[in-house]
């Protein structure tokens, strides 16, 4: 945050603003919000900047909350804890703090550099057809609102403005703390092995969504896929992790140092595309281990790259994929990176991508390096075929009069914008593009 721009980490936006904030209490950051409504200047908070949209963008007073970091108070209940977590607090650090306390979050995505706050104002998730997203652990909100007030939220206190903020894009203010329900910690036995696309989608619905996460990873121009599931067990399990020279090998080695050198080249051939994509798929062997929840869930990824998902009812993933199958066959186009594909339960957050209904995620990536407009175009036109949701921190080009028909709590939420942020304070160009002015 020292120099004079900043940029995200794919590379995707990029910032100018006119002055970088990092406050170290909720004081100082009330004071900065209202000194800068005052002077009629834009104010946005930003995380770790793992969103490919401009969510975080402004040309005002840009927020870092990473001095707004770690636990502030836990209260026991029957199933775990109340957990109150302020919000620039970074996910992989909240996980080995909640470990040492007994304590997990019940579910989350394969990234966990996100800060809370980031992480749950763009519906991030990660994969579990009985289990929602992050933003569905919330049980309380502490924001600071445009005119500098901090004001707590719950689904008993103030409480439109919790349920349009705990998913809120940074629309309606900058939360600076968040209640979490957690759970007792829990580790988890994961499987990870080789299938092929056709046998996953045969047995999606009778076998694969009975496991407590599942997910795969489909190689485009090839029939072969990567399966993931993992099972739930007890927190005092022994644990069986990866052995450090087997998981160089997997998760430095071949995910990330191969992975970029394979892009690389698939950047200057394109045409050798889906001979990689059948060698990679074979790299990959079967493995299983058991480790802490959070070291099973998320996985590290350097490889640099832009991503697109979309939410769809998940009854039309078979055909969904067939259709992106046929898309490229068609097209001609080439595509490095798997297609993944994940779950989630059906919630009732009102800007939620699974809001109403048990939904599946399909993912596609593009390497930093190579065009992603026509592919994402084309998936994105797919998707919108069979009512899909784009990820809020993912690129799409969707805009409030198109997405208002699939969400119909959306103008709920603007009106709670306008009452709390009539000034629009907290606005940028992205939110304009998906709220509206």
């Amino acid at each position: 945050m020292a120099s004079d721009t900043w940029q995200n980490w794919a590379g995707t936006q990029s910032a100018a603003p006119r002055r970088f904030a990092t406050p170290t209490n909720t004081r100082e950051l009330s004071s900065l919000v209202a000194e800068a409504a005052a002077r009629g200047q834009r104010v946005k908070a930003v995380g770790a900047g793992h969103s490919f949209t401009g969510v975080a963008v402004t040309d005002g007073v840009l927020v870092s909350l990473d001095n707004l970091s770690g636990i502030d108070s836990i209260t026991p209940t029957d199933d775990g804890a109340l957990v109150t977590v302020f919000a620039g607090t970074r996910l992989h650090a909240l996980n080995d703090a909640l470990w040492q306390r007994g304590y997990a979050m019940a579910n989350l995505g394969d990234i966990d550099v996100q800060s809370l706050a980031g992480a749950t104002s763009t519906g991030t998730h990660g994969t579990g057809a009985r289990f929602g997203g992050i933003a569905t652990q919330i049980r309380g909100i502490e924001i600071v609102l445009a005119d500098g007030s901090v004001v707590t939220a719950s689904a008993d206190e103030n409480v439109e403005l919790f349920e349009a903020g705990r998913l809120g894009l940074g629309a309606i203010g900058i939360i600076s703390k968040i209640t979490l329900a957690c759970v007792p910690r829990f580790t988890l036995r994961a499987i990870e092995e080789p299938d092929t696309l056709s046998h996953i989608l045969d047995t999606l619905e009778s076998d694969r969504l009975g496991l407590d996460h599942f997910e795969f990873y489909w190689f485009p121009h090839t029939d072969r896929v990567l399966t993931k599931s993992n099972t739930r067990l007890p927190g005092d399990t022994e644990p069986d992790p990866v052995g450090k020279v087997r998981a160089f090998v997997d998760d430095e080695l071949l995910s990330n140092t191969l992975f970029e050198g394979v892009n690389r080249v698939a950047t200057l051939a394109p045409a050798a595309i889906p001979r990689i994509n059948n060698v990679s798929s074979r790299l990959l062997g079967a493995r299983e281990f058991t480790d802490r929840s959070y070291r099973v869930f998320a996985s590290s990824r350097r490889v640099k790259f832009k991503e697109m998902e979309y939410a769809i009812p998940r009854e039309h993933v078979t055909e969904t994929l067939h259709e992106i199958d046929r898309w490229m066959k068609k097209s001609g186009t080439n595509v490095a990176f798997p297609v993944e594909v994940r779950f989630a339960a059906a919630d009732d957050l009102w800007l939620s991508t699974a809001h109403g209904r048990d939904t599946a995620y399909i993912a596609v990536h593009q390497y930093h390096r190579r065009p992603e407009t026509e592919y994402f175009a084309a998936v994105e036109a797919i998707a919108r075929a069979v009512d899909g949701r784009p990820h809020w921190g993912k690129m799409h080009n969707r805009t409030v009069d198109d997405l208002r028909p699939t969400y119909d709590r959306l103008d709920d939420f603007v009106a709670v914008r306008d009452k709390y942020d009539a000034n629009r304070v907290f606005d940028n160009e992205y939110l304009r593009q998906v709220l509206g002015d």
